[in-house]
């Protein structure tokens, strides 16, 4: 898939699933991601460039209540030497929680799909702590959670797992089969499903070797959607469903 098919999936999604972001999305100036890839030192990844020129300036209802993706927060991180630059990462999301301030940063080193790896680090360095393989994956999975999974009545989450350490390869068709769609593509390490009545979510962290489980996340109209569902992925696939938590609880 070209990073113009991404982009063009990752906009439909956002301006159908985010009330009024098409009127709160504000994107950065030409000179200012000029200025960002400057300091990256190479060229910007294509989806990078895509969302910096949407919503690079304000997100809208799309942004996250403690990181700051602007591409002003990023030059004055820089300007006022709190990051300092460096070949391998980029400063995307700089967080203001001063009780655990792990900064976002793209890892050049593990490039993907015209995107890069999302991981979390300290200002001066320190232990990675990996989110998503592409920031694509990361601002899509947070955006379902949010706007779909999280309105809908009932929702359960835990762990899905298969003896294919490729276990979206064995969800894919039993999702398919039961009326749900791939709102954009992804890798192997995160799946996103849209039903009117459902939502399914699941990842992975990236990096970890596959080994056929992803927690996930589920949506639905009412419980017994939930548990028709969660049946029959365990009788129509050679996946296990382990549910943790139900939300609300049920009787």
């Amino acid at each position: 898939m070209s990073a113009h098919e991404l982009a063009a999936e990752m906009e439909e999604l956002l301006l159908r699933i985010v009330p009024g972001l098409s009127e709160q999305w504000q994107g950065a100036s030409p000179e200012t991601i000029a200025h960002i890839e400057r300091l990256a030192g190479r060229p910007l990844p294509p989806f990078y460039l895509w969302f910096l020129r949407r919503m690079g300036r304000c997100m809208g209802a799309l942004a996250y209540p403690s990181l700051d993706f602007s591409a002003e927060r990023i030059l004055r991180c820089y300007a006022e030497k709190t990051i300092h630059p460096d070949p391998r990462f980029l400063l995307i999301g700089y967080e203001s929680d001063e009780m655990m301030p792990l900064h976002l940063f793209y890892d050049f080193d593990a490039p993907a799909r015209d995107d890069a790896l999302v991981t979390e680090r300290y200002a001066n360095g320190g232990e990675l702590h990996d989110r998503f393989e592409t920031l694509s994956e990361m601002l899509a999975w947070g955006a379902l959670l949010k706007f779909r999974v999280n309105t809908m009545p009932q929702r359960c989450e835990g762990m899905l797992s298969c003896d294919d350490p490729d276990l979206l390869s064995q969800l894919d068709p039993v999702m398919f089969s039961l009326g749900f769609t791939k709102p954009i593509t992804t890798g192997p390490r995160c799946g996103l499903y849209e039903r009117n009545d459902a939502v399914l979510i699941c990842e992975r962290t990236p990096r970890e070797e596959l080994l056929g489980n992803q927690a996930f996340t589920l949506g639905g109209r009412d419980a017994g959607v939930l548990r028709r569902l969660l049946g029959r992925l365990t009788t129509e696939s050679s996946l296990e469903v382990e549910v943790d938590e139900w939300t609300p609880a049920l009787g």
